[in-house]
């Protein structure tokens, strides 16, 4: 029982980071023009002054080629930090499920969610870095490279490893409480829309019916994570747009009105993404014959302790 066990987690964490690798990967790279134009909005918003006008300028300057800059660095690192983030997330769920108890997981669970995500996140970011800043700097420094080959060696040679790893606090202070809410919020949105508005019981629920409900669950859960998480964006973005500076300094220099611009093409982009990555990740489990779990049910030891006390 127990080898079965251990093969069922090994097989759902390894699914967990496939699934994180295509959905991160692919629907970020997907909108990279609508990732590149909002950045430009963050570093110079005299400049790009809204989400049309920063496609207007775009496309004036560089051609419909240029709205495709950052697209290798993007699929390349959001890749890698999906693995971290939905394989990790898995591993820690289980971890964290077998410390507290049957009984405490399930009382406890969206402190779980948010252990497990921050968790995950945390070494998911440390894959994304580097990727992150050759891409905020093709995107938003005119004249600089405008390709990974290019920008990564560059970045290596003018700021050596730092270079790369600059913007990892900030980083960190935008996409940890990003990733707590989104899983948290996620996880707790499904049990909401089974329980409240799905007129039949998940287990009636057809896969492709069980799909719909991941993907309004990811797009609702996408909106609160953007933002949570917008004013850290702004500053990872001004931070990788230079050399040197700090994140102390970027905020100053953006100021409090500044670190909320962009939010709107941001709330755009992340429902859309998040959406998308729960719908594409549990597809992934779907294939490899593990669907969702249902919604968590009070373990029948803890009723019975319930019944007793009433």
């Amino acid at each position: 029982f127990r080898s079965k066990q251990w093969y069922q987690r090994r097989v759902a964490i390894t699914a967990g980071a496939f699934g994180g690798l295509l959905s991160c990967g692919l629907t970020h790279t997907a909108v990279v023009p609508l990732d590149l134009v909002k950045c430009r909005i963050q570093v110079d918003p005299d400049k790009y002054k809204s989400l049309g006008n920063g496609f207007k300028v775009s496309v004036k300057e560089g051609g419909a080629k240029s709205l495709t800059l950052g697209w290798a660095p993007t699929l390349v690192g959001y890749s890698m930090q999906g693995v971290g983030k939905f394989g990790f997330y898995e591993a820690f769920k289980i971890l964290y499920s077998n410390i507290l108890g049957e009984e405490n997981a399930y009382l406890y669970r969206t402190s779980m969610y948010l252990a497990a995500s921050a968790s995950a996140e945390f070494f998911a970011d440390i894959f994304l870095c580097p990727m992150e800043s050759v891409k905020v700097r093709i995107q938003t420094t005119p004249g600089w490279s405008t390709t990974l080959r290019e920008g990564a060696p560059r970045i290596m040679k003018e700021e050596g490893i730092r270079g790369f790893y600059k913007g990892l606090v900030p980083l960190w202070s935008r996409q940890i409480p990003y990733t707590m809410m989104k899983f948290a919020c996620f996880e707790k949105t499904v049990e909401f829309l089974y329980k409240y508005v799905v007129p039949k019981p998940r287990s009636d629920c057809s896969k492709s019916e069980q799909l719909v409900v991941t993907f309004v669950a990811g797009y609702i859960a996408g909106v609160f994570c953007a933002i949570v998480s917008h004013p850290a964006d702004s500053i990872v973005s001004k931070l990788n747009a230079s050399e040197g500076g700090s994140v102390v300094s970027a905020a100053k220099e953006l100021g409090m009105a500044g670190m909320w611009k962009g939010l709107g093409p941001r709330i755009i982009m992340i429902g859309t993404l998040t959406a998308l990555q729960w719908f594409i990740y549990d597809s992934v489990k779907v294939a490899f014959r593990l669907p969702r779990p249902p919604p968590p049910e009070m373990p029948e030891s803890l009723k019975r302790k319930l019944a007793a006390q009433s």
